[in-house]
């Protein structure tokens, strides 16, 4: 693709499919959900309270008639409780989360024929504004431009920097 086409979320998508990194990150989603002590337990307990085998008689009934009412009693909630794990991975600010927002913005910048990153966290932003030059010429500021991220997280600070600024604004040497 060339870097005159709109990338769509679909072509980022399917370059993930392709390459086999889906397959890559839904393993390591498995993996990690396998490791969640704090689900196994849980998963556990609610087998333990569960009505069919606390059932007088269930003794007496066949594993695949036990397994098949515990399924029946026991899939969606299990179900919902891994969901919720699992989203928790993939949002993480730090591990798993960020991995995927990278990978995605990777393949994006790829596809685009753009240089990554092309979001800086917010503790990038912190040190390059710390250590930007007072005094900006225009051909530079023309040259800068903020990162949507950027925007968001430092738009109102700068209004206010440039508020609060602006006196000093109009004394040029």
């Amino acid at each position: 693709m060339s870097s005159s086409s709109v990338i769509t979320p679909e072509d980022v998508l399917e370059s993930l499919m392709n390459d086999g990194t889906i397959d890559a990150l839904r393993l390591k989603i498995i993996n990690q959900l396998k490791a969640n002590e704090e689900l196994k337990s849980t998963t556990i307990k609610m087998a333990e309270e569960s009505k069919v085998l606390n059932t007088p008689g269930a003794e007496k009934q066949t594993k695949r008639e036990l397994f098949d009412a515990l399924r029946q009693e026991l899939e969606g909630p299990v179900l919902e409780k891994a969901s919720k794990s699992v989203w928790e991975l993939i949002l993480e600010k730090d591990g798993l989360g960020k991995e995927i927002n990278e990978t995605v913005e990777r393949v994006f910048c790829r596809l685009s024929g753009r240089e990554p990153p092309l979001f800086a966290s917010s503790n990038q932003m912190v040190v390059e504004k710390e250590t930007e030059p007072k005094e900006i010429n225009s051909s530079n500021r023309e040259a800068k431009k903020r990162s949507l991220s950027e925007v968001n997280h430092s738009d109102v600070a700068i209004r206010k920097k440039k508020q609060g600024d602006s006196s000093s604004d109009h004394l040029t040497p």
